[in-house]
């Protein structure tokens, strides 16, 4: 049950004292969290940062309102679409290339940063979304109890209103995820034993 009325502001200052970039980078290098986001991002077609995003939320306490991060999801979807995916197709058409080439494969890196520079400021832009909230507008709120399965959490989180572009389906489909959002959920939650 969300406690919808007020926010715990001990969570939001934990949030404000931890950037999401900061937080998606320790993340991202904890043993398994790295394929198990591209195993995410390629078999489900989740994006990434949104992602690290629901589980930056969640190392706070904090969970985003369905229909604000819907409309988030949509904005981030085009971003992702119009800047990084064209950057990641160019880094992966370079690929062969840049074996043979010294400048290609210099093209490909300057490519790969890039890439990173783009999923830096989506993540950033998630950040500013919860920031930039008015007073009218509830973006987070306090998860009221924290989950006993913080994969079933982030299933939740990432499929409940998941746009018709992502292969969401059913809660039967999006169970066969709940492994590899256990190891995403594993480092947020140090009583949890990796499966």
């Amino acid at each position: 049950m969300r406690d919808s009325i007020t926010l715990d502001s001990t969570r939001l200052q934990r949030l404000q004292q931890t950037p999401l970039w900061d937080f998606a980078l320790a993340l991202y290098a904890e043993p398994g969290v790295e394929a198990a986001c591209l195993t995410l991002q390629e078999k489900a077609g989740l994006d990434v940062c949104e992602v690290l995003f629901h589980c930056w939320l969640y190392s706070c306490g904090l969970e985003a309102m369905p229909k604000a991060v819907a409309r988030q999801r949509e904005q981030r979807r085009l971003w992702q679409c119009h800047v990084t995916e064209i950057l990641r197709g160019l880094r992966r058409d370079l690929k062969a290339s840049a074996a043979e080439s010294e400048s290609i494969a210099a093209l490909r890196e300057t490519i790969k940063r890039a890439e990173l520079m783009a999923e830096r400021e989506n993540l950033q832009r998630w950040q500013a979304w919860v920031w930039e909230a008015s007073g009218e507008e509830q973006r987070v709120a306090n998860v009221a109890e924290m989950s006993l399965d913080a994969a079933k959490w982030l299933r939740n989180q990432l499929f409940s209103t998941q746009n018709d572009q992502c292969s969401g389906g059913g809660l039967e489909e999006q169970n066969i995820w709940l492994p590899t959002l256990q190891t995403l959920t594993c480092p947020l939650d140090p009583h949890q034993v990796p499966r």
